[in-house]
């Protein structure tokens, strides 16, 4: 009877996301990257009323203009740190959830800029902050940051929410920040905020169709396809939790419904949304499996001359998600790994962006029951 009521409840909480957010008005920070572009898509598909707030696309082939979606929301280009420009928007959205996906997300490039990191992930984050302090509307925040905000210890088993933060990279770092700078203004200004709930999120490492970004490692990977040349390794034996990105974006979703209908309960805590442990794959483990998909291609290990520290071991734990919100992966690797190997493979052969995400986001949803 129990696992019955149980299962009823998380068809429950399905069912109640494709409704929930018909109509609700929507502000996504981020939404020309590759995460935020698949967020934002879903949330259009879903009849919300979405506004984002962005740099301009980094790649002329992105997934922002693929799908065409400066069509489908309020679109405004905008840097997170201009506190003016952002308070201006926020209050002419009046949104009543917002997304905060706007970040510097590259390690390496962290250590070449600093300072565009630390002011983009922690003075950017602060100035989201300080503007939903003052815009009555929000009633719900859901705050990505990344799971190497955990301080790495190298350790086999996964981290968990309550775990030390930090980073010697200036990218953990910046994000170990972001948290704090989060913890602060729940205890000060949104713990007792009426009708108001938030929550920080830490995703693995995401992997999905229309990637561009340099230096990140399924992009890298299809460039080299694209362009036939060598595919490059300089880490090849380093572990990562890959995870397709439709399961962290359900987990962002699940919460920031939650945390609307319930902003009482898990009131400022910190959520993990990994994938499962038999997801958890090195590298060359991950390139190998990309590599099936078109055959014949040569793969070179090659390690930089000047190595800069990234961790070699890291996952994390999602037992609270699992437990508290009823959310759990369910796209393993092998499946991630096909979905996005066919979503880069249908658009090479002349298939529209709209199309085949939009079919991927469908088949999604009637996995999980929606």
């Amino acid at each position: 009877m129990g696992t019955e009521q149980s299962a009823m409840e998380n068809m429950g909480m399905r069912m109640g996301i494709k409704e929930f957010y018909r109509g609700k008005k929507i502000f996504i920070t981020g939404h020309t990257g590759f995460k935020g572009a698949w967020l934002a898509y879903w949330l259009t598909q879903l009849g919300a009323e979405v506004t984002g707030y962005a740099l301009s696309p980094e790649f002329s082939n992105s997934l922002f203009k693929l799908l065409n979606l400066e069509s489908k929301l309020q679109h405004h280009i905008a840097d997170i740190r201009d506190l003016d420009q952002l308070n201006k928007i926020i209050i002419k959205s009046q949104p009543e959830i917002v997304f905060h996906l706007a970040a510097q997300a590259l390690v390496r490039r962290s250590y070449e800029d600093p300072l565009l990191t630390f002011h983009t992930n922690v003075i950017g984050s602060l100035n989201l902050l300080e503007s939903i302090r003052h815009t009555s509307s929000v009633k719900s925040l859901v705050y990505i940051t990344s799971d190497k905000c955990y301080w790495n210890k190298e350790w086999v088993w996964g981290y968990r929410e309550t775990d030390m933060l930090g980073g010697p990279d200036p990218y953990s770092a910046s994000k170990a920040c972001a948290e704090h700078v989060f913890k602060t203004y729940y205890l000060s200004y949104f713990k007792d905020r009426e009708n108001f709930g938030c929550g920080s999120t830490r995703a693995g490492n995401v992997i999905g169709g229309g990637d561009r970004s340099s230096d990140r490692i399924i992009p890298d990977i299809i460039r080299a396809i694209e362009n036939k040349e060598t595919i490059i390794l300089r880490n090849p034996y380093s572990t990562r939790p890959w995870q397709h990105v439709l399961d962290p974006l359900h987990g962002y979703l699940s919460l920031g419904m939650h945390l609307y209908n319930h902003p009482n309960q898990f009131n400022g805590e910190a959520w993990n949304f990994g994938p499962s442990n038999q997801s958890i794959k090195t590298v060359l483990e991950l390139t190998n499996a990309i590599k099936a998909l078109w055959g014949n291609i040569e793969v070179k290990i090659e390690p930089t001359q000047k190595q800069l520290h990234e961790s070699n071991l890291l996952h994390l734990s999602i037992d609270k998600a699992q437990s508290l919100l009823r959310w759990s992966p369910k796209l393993h690797f092998n499946e991630a790994i096909k979905k996005t190997g066919e979503w880069y493979q249908r658009i090479q052969s002349g298939e529209q962006a709209t199309i085949v995400t939009e079919q991927q986001i469908k088949e999604f949803m009637e996995m999980e029951g929606f």
